[in-house]
């Protein structure tokens, strides 16, 4: 089996490169998923996060992210905290979907903070996702940030030349999609897929 960390700042099409690896035969997971699995209502990290952050992060009973997101991206020591009730919870999430694969299997893991949480050696093979920072600030609005909070969440990351430095492979995603498609299948075939 082959264990790929896919990492790239905000922005830049993780997600979009995780869906197209999808598509040409490899498993899948993210790690913003687990995050949320762990701190989902009626867990221990839900209860912990509310233990640290107080009910003024909940709507409607659940943790809302926005809110989490705009006190831990203001704040270091706070953002340290959260990662400290999350991180541990995850790494167990993908330790056991890893037991559970068979020989031959490619799992691609989606994992926005690979360098930040000296993740790399956990992996058979590291690939970033990078792209110029107007188009990583243009999709972010398209989601619904502002630009302080983008410029927040870019900076609260690992820098590109960090990534770059811990990768096997750079995806650069400033093409359309056909292009990004052409460039996870020669990956997927000359360096993925031909492992097993």
């Amino acid at each position: 089996m082959l264990i790929v960390g896919l990492t790239g700042g905000i922005g830049a099409g993780k997600s979009t490169v995780a869906n197209m690896f999808a598509q040409l035969g490899a498993l899948t997971i993210d790690a913003d998923q687990l995050a949320r699995a762990a701190i989902e209502p009626g867990s221990s990290g839900f209860d912990e996060v509310i233990a640290e952050f107080s009910a003024k992060i909940l709507t409607d009973g659940d943790i809302d992210r926005q809110k989490l997101g705009k006190i831990v991206f203001k704040d270091a020591d706070k953002r340290k905290k959260l990662e400290a009730i999350i991180h541990p919870r995850v790494q167990e999430a993908l330790a056991q979907r890893i037991k559970s694969l068979s020989p031959g299997d490619v799992l691609v893991y989606e994992i926005p903070l690979l360098v930040e949480t000296g993740a790399a050696e956990k992996f058979d093979y590291i690939i970033t996702v990078e792209s110029d920072i107007e188009n990583r600030l243009d999709r972010l609005f398209e989601r619904g940030m502002d630009e302080d909070e983008a410029e927040r969440r870019i900076a609260a990351q690992a820098s590109q030349a960090e990534r770059e430095a811990v990768a096997d492979r750079v995806i650069i995603n400033d093409g359309d999609r056909a292009e990004l498609f052409a460039e996870c299948a020669r990956i997927w075939e000359s360096e993925l897929n031909a492992s097993r």
